[in-house]
């Protein structure tokens, strides 16, 4: 026994080195990947600052030098919250310009001339109202959106050519009958009423499944529209359509107009 003591002793400090050079290996590697990777920290930086567009630009830098998935989420939902935040703001980003209201001028021309929503330009530029007049200056998206439901994910991507701009998650059509294939929005509405079979069911009602907005396709029955079932959100439940939260659907309502182009995919 007493020979084999120093033997116990030996492993035990062997197995205790060994636990300490792990840690150090793993500490080195965290530190390693910061150094690599500047640009989160300097994002978050220019985001407490109110840089925007300084921290939107170092958000996407991030992105490509970072492997770790659990990080590359993180900055994603960063980035995704930004770009929200900078479309309804009045900063002027690669999706603007800088109009000036002229006589005769309403929301609503300067809206489909630019192919954008009255919601958006109120917003962005802080409207309480429709009223506006010549002279004023204006931030205008000039953008073009487009939206793609993935439905193995039950995922809504708002996009603007390659980029994404902001993920939502969804819920699609049971045993797969949400259709698949390339749409677009025709109609919108506000609070809509459900016209169920055999009833009519009002907006507000703890019964009416279409919520707080309502997007509908270019085939008829199908559309993109709130709900009172919250907790089914990322499941394949619906009666076909792409049902979203409210507060979501709101804000997606906000910013495409009639005629954004849908692509549902398998």
């Amino acid at each position: 026994m007493k020979r084999l003591f120093p033997i116990i002793l030996a492993s035990i400090g062997i197995i205790c080195i060994a636990i300490v050079l792990v840690v150090l290996v793993n500490k080195s590697k965290n530190a390693n990947q910061d150094l690599q990777n500047p640009y989160t920290k300097e994002a978050d930086t220019a985001f407490l600052n109110g840089d925007y567009l300084e921290a939107q630009k170092l958000y996407k830098q991030a992105q490509g030098k970072t492997e770790d998935v659990a990080k590359l989420k993180d900055i994603q939902k960063k980035l995704e919250d930004l770009n929200i935040k900078i479309i309804f703001s009045k900063i002027m980003d690669k999706c603007s310009v800088k109009y000036t209201v002229k006589p005769n001028d309403s929301l609503a021309k300067i809206a489909k001339n630019y192919n954008t929503t009255i919601e958006l330009i109120k917003k962005a530029n802080n409207l309480s109202q429709d009223i506006i007049r010549p002279g004023e200056e204006l931030k205008v998206n000039n953008c073009k959106f487009a939206i793609v439901v993935d439905k193995s994910q039950n995922l809504l991507f708002l996009k603007s050519g390659d980029e994404i701009i902001k993920t939502y998650v969804v819920s699609t059509g049971k045993n797969n009958s949400t259709p698949v294939g390339t749409f677009k929005i025709v109609n919108k509405e506000v609070n809509p009423t459900w016209f169920k079979t055999g009833a009519v069911v009002p907006p507000g009602s703890p019964e009416n499944i279409l919520g707080t907005r309502w997007m509908g396709l270019d085939l008829k029955s199908y559309g993109i529209h709130g709900t009172t079932l919250p907790e089914d959100l990322g499941k394949q439940v619906t009666a076909g359509c792409v049902r979203m939260r409210n507060s979501d659907v709101e804000e997606l309502y906000d910013i495409v107009p009639m005629g954004t182009e849908v692509t549902i995919v398998d």
